[in-house]
Parts: C-alpha cells; sequence; structure tokens
C-alpha cells in the first residue's frame, strides 16, 4: 500500500502523445485551434513531457487531438499513466 506521506511522482516522462503529434505533423497550436474547449499551449506541452494531469484535462487534450487530427483515440494512447 502506498505511503501517504510519500510525494507522488509528478513527471513521468515523455508520453505517446509527443510521438503522434509528431507523426501526425501537428504542433500544440493545431490543437489549440481545433480545441472545442478553451485549452492553452502550456497544458499540451504538460501532457506531452508527462507531467501528471487531472483526468478533466486529458479529455481536453484528447478532444483536441481527435478533432486536430480527424481520429480517434483513447486516454490509454496519449497517455502511460
Amino acid at each position: 500500500m502506498p505511503n501517504p506521506h510519500d510525494p507522488l511522482e509528478r513527471n513521468l516522462g515523455e508520453q505517446p502523445l509527443a510521438a503522434i503529434l509528431r507523426e501526425r505533423g501537428l504542433s500544440h497550436h493545431d490543437l489549440v485551434a481545433a480545441s472545442a474547449a478553451p485549452i492553452n499551449h502550456k497544458m499540451i506541452t504538460r501532457a506531452e513531457r508527462g507531467r501528471r494531469l487531472t483526468l478533466h484535462t486529458q479529455d481536453l487534450v484528447l478532444d483536441a487531438l481527435d478533432r486536430a487530427a480527424k481520429g480517434s483515440y483513447t486516454r490509454a494512447d496519449l497517455f502511460n499513466y
């Protein structure tokens, strides 16, 4: 059982989202522009670099990617935590 006094690891390394963006040739701006909800470049950067995000923020990034890439991804496709 995890010790509640141990700090939660927040930086988890590059996420699969970064590879998807490179493969698709998409930039952070493409996701921000495609999003139906207000998101910013900093959210995308944190998502790519593996900063632990809330489920709500993960869903915003996922929706933006689906719109920009015209694809259908899941959270598991983008994040490995």
